[in-house]
């Protein structure tokens, strides 16, 4: 969906699968700041919004997926996955219950999917899912932010700023009493800083849990059965994942960034050595400079120099080989 936010001054629409709302509004690096001070907002209307209602909604949530559910409080954010019977990551939902419903934010694109999905496992539960995303917006906050919330919003609050779910005939007025905005471009640079994985960009078909860093945040290790959860347990308990999730800090010399899927090898080996992983985000920060997250085999040495394609890169930990 077109956001109607492109057209305040500045804005640059964004590609790929966050078409549909700014790249940027004319500073990439003031926007970063901006939110990492705490002001401004980020349009995320792109986004799909589901809703789940009716009495049985955590339980039966909690069946489904990979996080504890069952007793979610009103008001407390989580996030969870939805998985193949081989492990591997289908959905990333991001959640709150508002003590009559559920709303969760996903990829843009992805909301058919995952509804199909939850519509084929109601069985005899009382529960009703809805997809909102013509109707309901979402707008996330920076972390420290003091700009008012309306009354009627749903919120989501993390340690990582708050997502307000809007009407999205409201979208416009909240914008213009809501600070400075910023683009999706500084929504990803501070979500790369963070180390935070990202359904589609640092997920492929083969993807478990794992890699991303993704145990504990989305995926309950003490709950009940789900789909997939026989991996989770066999890779906790026995054995350990094939790659692993790094943060990259590139040559700041070179003009281009990598690209994702740019493939990695050790730098010792040169440019016609075996791929040893591939690059899955590349920003430019506001103070780290060209940065990105990054698969790794698991077996690579954590100090190991590499290569992005012909860019130098040097490895941090995010998730213990």
């Amino acid at each position: 969906m077109k956001s109607p936010l492109l057209t305040l001054p500045g804005a640059v629409p964004a590609e790929g699968v966050d078409e549909g709302v700014a790249a940027h509004y004319g500073d990439l690096f003031r926007e970063q700041r901006a939110l990492a001070d705490g002001t401004g907002f980020v349009d995320l209307s792109h986004r799909g919004v589901v809703t789940v209602t009716g009495e049985d909604r955590l339980a039966w949530l909690h069946l489904l997926l990979t996080q504890h559910v069952s007793e979610l409080p009103p008001g407390r954010a989580t996030e969870a996955l939805i998985l193949s019977a081989n492990g591997h990551i289908e959905h990333a939902l991001y959640l709150v219950d508002d003590g009559a419903t559920v709303w969760a934010h996903v990829e843009p694109g992805t909301q058919e999917a995952l509804i199909a999905y939850l519509e084929s496992m109601k069985f005899f539960y009382r529960v009703e899912v809805a997809d909102r995303t013509a109707d309901i917006a979402v707008v996330h906050l920076p972390a420290g932010s003091i700009a008012e919330v309306p009354e009627d919003a749903v919120v989501r609050e993390t340690p990582h700023g708050r997502d307000l779910f809007l009407p999205r005939a409201d979208l416009e007025a909240y914008a213009a009493q809501a600070g400075p905005p910023a683009g999706i471009l500084a929504y990803e640079a501070l979500r790369v800083e963070q180390h935070r994985p990202r359904l589609g960009f640092e997920t492929d078909h083969r993807t478990i849990p794992h890699e991303l860093g993704w145990i504990g945040s989305a995926v309950h290790l003490q709950k009940g059965c789900y789909r997939g959860q026989e991996t989770v347990a066999r890779v906790q308990n026995l054995g350990k994942p094939p790659r692993r999730l790094v943060f990259l800090h590139l040559d700041g010399s070179e003009v281009h960034l990598p690209v994702a899927g740019t493939e990695l090898r050790l730098a010792a080996d040169g440019p016609d050595g075996r791929k040893i992983g591939f690059i899955t985000t590349s920003v430019r920060h506001h103070e780290l400079g060209p940065v990105a997250l990054a698969l790794v085999k698991r077996n690579v040495p954590v100090d190991a120099p590499l290569v992005a394609g012909d860019t130098a890169a040097a490895q941090e930990v995010v998730v213990e080989p």
